[in-house]
């Protein structure tokens, strides 16, 4: 195991650059699934993660690249539609690419992280409000597997808040037809950064930092030029250690 040795005593004094939240980072990277074109994020972490999230927009049909912080996504030529066990296993995060898949494409399969089983995971409530919105969803071998013509709006609540669910349901209405309402919706900051990008490529969305969040669905988004917040958790490290 490897070990951190630390030997305090002197006051620490100076100024630190906090790195971008992953966190806040790897649904909005999943976001540039949704609109066409090519996407700048700046204040990106440089982390395992964002890069298996790089890969897997690859595998899709995206360009990607991530030089000083900032990344390139070209999400023009997406035509795949899955997202594989070899790829996702290592990442919890990668079920974020199921909403806009499906709102782009009409069809997901997304490998669950590690082939777990559902059971009473908090990823049912991902699926029980894309059934809400129409999509037809079965599951297969520690794969999700999901169908639409086009989702629709619908009125969502969660049996408990979850973050994930409510990203991935956020971003799954900005290109439905009519209004979805999100009830009992996580209040993060990084859900509401997600709002905000979401908000920049053309989203209709309100309510995020509430426990209410009202999506009116458009007819297609635009590419994306953001700053990602700054990681709220090594902010908050720093801060202790001063």
């Amino acid at each position: 195991m490897e070990k951190l040795l630390i030997s305090g005593g002197q006051k620490l004094r100076g100024s630190v650059r906090i790195s971008g939240a992953k966190n806040a980072a790897l649904p909005i990277m999943a976001s540039t699934i949704l609109g066409h074109g090519i996407h700048k994020l700046r204040r990106v972490p440089n982390l395992r993660d964002v890069f298996t999230m790089g890969r897997l927009l690859e595998h899709l049909g995206a360009e990607f690249s991530l030089s000083d912080s900032t990344a390139l996504i070209n999400t023009a030529d997406i035509k795949g539609h899955e997202a594989p066990y070899d790829l996702v296993r290592t990442m919890r995060a990668s079920v974020l690419v199921l909403g806009p898949l499906l709102a782009r494409h009409g069809r997901a399969r997304v490998s669950l992280p590690g082939g777990c089983a559902i059971g009473a995971r908090p990823i049912n409530l991902h699926l029980i409000g894309l059934q809400k919105m129409g999509a037809l969803i079965s599951l297969d071998k520690g794969y999700v597997n999901a169908r639409t013509r086009r989702l629709r709006g619908a009125n969502i609540c969660f049996d408990i808040p979850t973050v994930t669910g409510t990203e991935n349901l956020m971003m799954a209405a900005t290109l439905a037809k009519g209004l979805t309402r999100l009830e009992n919706a996580a209040q993060e900051p990084e859900v509401i950064d997600l709002a905000n990008v979401l908000i920049s490529a053309g989203a209709r969305i309100e309510g995020a930092g509430g426990n209410i969040i009202e999506i009116e669905g458009v007819k297609e988004l635009n590419s994306l030029d953001y700053d990602i917040i700054p990681d709220r958790i090594e902010a908050g490290t720093f801060m202790a250690a001063a």
